[in-house]
């Protein structure tokens, strides 16, 4: 197929609410694009795998069905979430009854509406009110849920369901939450969210997913960036191919406390303004920050961290674009990762109206670089045996 690096991208099932033009459903979805999609978010009650939004059922029949259009297309349901929080995962993985429960309800569901694996988004085991030993239940549900997979598809010919993670890639968190080699041996794929390093949390701007450690960095935040953390899921006994580098179509936004003052640590007074079709306080997506650099604000190429931030007045945003992409995605070849995880497609400039650099501008500069471009093709071809 040309390559064997992993696109995943992920769809969130909110941008259906988004104001005109820029409502996204999975049929604005390009199936050519990643080689796997992963639908966020389903939830879970009573420990059991179940549906969010009144619609689910609808999108997941859009969703899957852009398998037709291509055939190597594999897709994943995210259960989770950071708003879903840590009570639910904690209450499931606290009995062997439970998990078995969750695990049975996941093959039944996943196999009803057509995905091909799942995706776990806890955030995060042992930490936001888990307890301790959640670090090493987690493990237990991961490798019961592995068997439990490989059972399944024995039984059924069918191939089995794959298995990935979206995990912490702040340190911290990492040590607490982790038994890296067991989920090394579990999950197909490992995806780090390597960003939101920053953000209106902190006193001060920085960016929100920097490649390398920057000036402004000390303390704690010398862990604060893509290199660090991946290297350190690598060096802790993941399986560098197995892992999955996070990549933002978003930038995290800062109202500065003086527009005088705005370089990389300049004092902040708060959130960033939300963003006409996003409305969220402290995030933009790609295609708004295009909008924001139309409307005037200066673009700095921060060169220490491989990443662009831009400001206007108070208005300060750090985030990725077309040359910080393709940056990372050389550092990630020659360190042989597995490929990129992109959150999300919906805030990657998909119209291709918003940044005049075609459509999904971001994540074609992975798809390029990752070789992807031979992967697909969008018209089903039959093949005519000769007898």
């Amino acid at each position: 197929l040309g390559s064997s690096y992993i696109l995943s991208c992920y769809f969130t099932n909110w941008a259906q609410y988004r104001p005109p033009p820029t409502i996204y459903m999975p049929n604005d979805i390009d199936p050519c694009l990643c080689t796997h999609l992963l639908y966020a978010f389903a939830t879970m009650k009573n420990n059991e795998l179940a549906t969010y939004e009144w619609n689910d059922v609808e999108l997941y029949s859009q969703f899957n069905g852009l398998k037709n259009q291509n055939g190597n297309l594999k897709t994943l349901l995210s259960v989770g979430g950071w708003n879903f929080g840590s009570a639910g995962f904690s209450a499931m993985v606290a009995s062997p009854t439970n998990r078995q429960t969750f695990i049975n309800s996941v093959i039944v569901f996943l196999r009803k509406y057509e995905f091909d694996g799942l995706d776990i988004d806890w955030e995060y085991p042992a930490n936001r009110g888990s307890p301790p030993q959640d670090q090493q239940l987690y493990s237990v549900l991961l490798e019961e849920m592995r068997a439990a997979f490989e059972k399944e598809a024995k039984q059924t010919n069918k191939a089995r369901l794959l298995m990935s993670a979206a995990v912490a890639a702040g340190m911290g968190t990492i040590e607490s939450a982790y038994e890296i080699p067991k989920l090394g041996q579990a999950l197909d794929m490992i995806n780090v969210m390597t960003y939101d390093f920053h953000g209106s949390w902190d006193p001060f701007t920085g960016e929100c997913s920097p490649l390398f450690k920057g000036p402004a960095d000390n303390g704690g935040f010398i862990y604060f960036n893509v290199d660090y953390a991946m290297n350190y899921w690598k060096n802790n006994g993941a399986p560098a191919e197995k892992l999955i580098v996070g990549f933002p179509t978003y930038g995290n936004s800062f109202t500065l406390r003086n527009a005088a003052d705005h370089g990389i640590g300049a004092a902040i007074a708060g959130a960033g303004t939300p963003g006409k079709y996003t409305q969220e306080a402290g995030e933009l997506a790609y295609f708004e920050i295009c909008g924001f650099l139309k409307d005037g604000a200066t673009e700095v190429w921060n060169a220490v961290q491989d990443v662009p931030y831009a400001y206007k007045g108070t208005q300060w945003v750090g985030y990725d674009n077309v040359k910080s992409f393709g940056i990372k995605v050389d550092w990630l070849k020659k360190n042989n990762f597995g490929g990129a995880m992109v959150w999300t497609l919906d805030m990657d400039d998909y119209l291709g109206t918003f940044c005049g650099q075609g459509k999904y501008p971001l994540i074609n500069v992975l798809k390029k670089g990752l070789n992807l471009e031979t992967t697909c093709n969008s018209t089903i071809t039959l093949t005519c045996l000769q007898y």
